[in-house]
């Protein structure tokens, strides 16, 4: 291992570190706009962060370049998520270089952590926070 990746997580699209990852639901199918069915593996998010939450969808095949911004596939994981206990307004896109073929990345709202906390997520930044 190089210096530069000591102490660095790497993140595979194929699959979970079950020492890091909290799996949030495991397979279903979701929909895109225009009507092709996708296989979803799982949604998983980190177990520790600092406030923004990353949701990572895993997907069983290679999706189409752009599929994070299809309305109507992340409209199906956000009712997966809300059927699960979330609670909260939609999500948008991750950075779009943290998008691959078979991984859409979406960026949780602030509303998010309380759901992700009752999963076992560890809010890191309240370690900082003053009385």
């Amino acid at each position: 291992m190089t210096p530069l990746m000591q102490g660095r997580l790497l993140v595979y699209a194929g699959g979970m570190n079950n020492d890091t990852d909290i799996q949030l639901s495991g397979p279903f199918k979701a929909t895109d706009g225009s009507g092709r069915a996708h296989d979803i593996k799982a949604i998983r998010i980190f177990d520790e962060g600092y406030g923004i939450i990353d949701v990572y969808v895993d997907f069983a095949a290679p999706l189409e370049a752009g599929a994070c911004k299809d309305k109507t596939l992340v409209g199906h994981i956000l009712a997966r998520l809300r059927s699960l206990g979330y609670v909260g307004p939609d999500f948008g896109h991750g950075d779009l270089g943290l998008q691959d073929k078979k991984l859409i990345v979406l960026e949780a709202p602030e509303e998010f952590s309380a759901f992700a906390v009752s999963k076992g997520w560890k809010d890191l930044s309240a370690e900082f926070d003053e009385d």
